[in-house]
């Protein structure tokens, strides 16, 4: 099987080098590699050019759409049987390939994903900030955890998608958020099959500090309502949940205006996470910033969920008018 890895790129030339390095060391070579920067004022081509003579690699430069288009015009540009679709900020490690090879050689699928996990080298923060986004306790483990609370759907960090299934559904959308949901809904409703490879896991960075790591989720609580509004079936229990927790955590919050009693279930609840977190990442101290990247998990998913419903289901405002700051950004 031959693979096209699309990798868009926006202003992280650091993230790329350690990707492009990790793709250097696969057991399994018969891929190429497709770096699509996507209007960077800090381009990566100078990074890529290093890379030359070690992998079968193509740069491109194109004005900023978003990293839906970009993966797109990549796809465009593509020779292989599967496309790979990762994000910049991931490390491979060696047996990637190996474990996508023999998934498939043991079951066809169409499209797939794989897990993410933090590798050793990544800072505390790091490691919090990705046992809040892939903890049962958190996010229902449906991110590609054994215990989960809805189906699995591939995600872009981590997504195989085979070429003329991709090129059928045309790519991924315009949406600014969400849309790799999108695009995974898209597969499951045109009747493709998808599968989770367990074994084809990533090293995620994801975001390096807690104001980054409110954005991404508060956007992502957004997402799920345009996703509600394109495809009302989507909308799952597990997905309410962080919108109850933020509306929950301020009635308990005033409570405590009152009483202490309000205090005993909000430190019940950091309790189960610094345990989790602290055996998980063998770190008290990683279990005690697991705690707050947790909370901002849960009320900045939570915020953007009940702020895009009151806009886009109680106002009606389309996608862009409800959102046009949030588009650009």
């Amino acid at each position: 099987m031959f693979y096209s890895v699309i990798i868009p790129v926006y202003n992280r030339p650091d993230e790329v080098n350690e990707l492009l390095v990790s793709l250097t060391k696969q057991h399994f070579t018969n891929f190429e590699v497709l770096v699509v920067e996507d209007g960077s004022t800090v381009p990566c081509e100078e990074i890529v050019n290093k890379f030359r003579e070690s992998l079968d690699i193509k740069y491109f430069f194109k004005p900023n759409s978003g990293p839906g288009q970009t993966r797109n015009f990549g796809a465009e540009r593509s020779k292989g049987d599967y496309l790979i679709i990762l994000d910049s900020d991931c490390i491979i490690p060696e047996g990637y390939f190996d474990a996508v090879e023999a998934e498939l050689k043991k079951d066809h699928a169409d499209a797939f994903g794989g897990p993410d996990r933090a590798d050793a080298s990544f800072s505390d923060m790091q490691k919090a900030i990705n046992y809040a986004m892939t903890s049962f306790f958190t996010t229902g483990g449906i991110r590609g955890g054994k215990k989960k609370l809805d189906k699995f759907y591939p995600r872009s960090f981590n997504m195989g998608v085979k070429r003329d299934v991709y090129m059928n559904l045309e790519g991924f959308s315009k949406m600014r958020f969400g849309e790799d949901i999108d695009f995974s809904i898209r597969i499951f409703k045109n009747n493709y099959k998808c599968r989770l490879f367990p074994d084809a896991w990533v090293y995620h960075k994801r975001r390096t500090d807690l104001k980054k790591f409110f954005k991404q989720v508060h956007n992502s609580g957004i997402a799920r309502i345009n996703l509600f509004k394109k495809y009302p079936e989507s909308l799952k229990l597990v997905h309410l949940l962080p919108a109850a927790f933020t509306a929950g955590l301020l009635f308990l919050l005033a409570v405590c205006c009152f009483s202490f009693w309000g205090l005993i279930p909000i430190l019940f609840y950091a309790l189960i996470i610094l345990l989790d977190s602290s055996f998980q990442n063998k770190s008290i101290k990683i279990g005690a910033i697991s705690i707050i990247a947790s909370f901002i998990q849960l009320t900045g998913y939570g915020s953007g969920f009940i702020r895009a419903w009151w806009k886009r289901v109680v106002l009606k405002k389309d996608e862009f008018s409800a959102f046009e700051k949030n588009f650009y950004k």
